[in-house]
């Protein structure tokens, strides 16, 4: 994706709810990730099934939920949070200017639990979305 689109979407959640901006700046960060699409598909159905369990499946998805919290449980390795935060880094350029992109961004790589659970919850979503 060219670096302008990806400044593009950055932009157009710098108001938005700051899980969102966390969601989205760690969606872009984590194309660097390898996962594995069997592992990737169990852990993301596993994951829908709790948030289906837990009420309404349309509702927000929340980093802080047990969906993602369960998703990124199982998702986690070391070598993957190197690689997020390598990913969280190169998107310094692209938050220049943006105050609300710049101190998420900012938490984001002082917080490596938060992140990698932001970045669950952004393959969650993206699952969700391709349904």
């Amino acid at each position: 994706m060219a670096r302008d689109t990806i400044r593009d979407w950055i932009r157009s959640v710098e108001r938005a709810d700051v899980t969102e901006q966390w969601t989205m700046l760690c969606f872009f960060a984590g194309r660097g990730v390898a996962i594995d699409e069997d592992e990737l598909g169990a852990a993301i159905r596993r994951a829908e099934l709790l948030l289906a369990a837990g009420g309404d499946p349309r509702r927000p998805l929340d980093p802080f939920g047990r969906a993602a919290a369960a998703l990124a449980d199982d998702l986690d390795t070391e070598e993957r949070r190197l690689r997020l935060r390598a990913g969280l880094e190169s998107l310094s350029g692209d938050v220049a200017g943006l105050r609300g992109a710049r101190e998420a961004l900012g938490l984001l790589l002082s917080d490596a639990d938060l992140a990698w659970r932001a970045y669950a919850t952004s393959l969650l979503a993206e699952a969700l979305a391709e349904e």
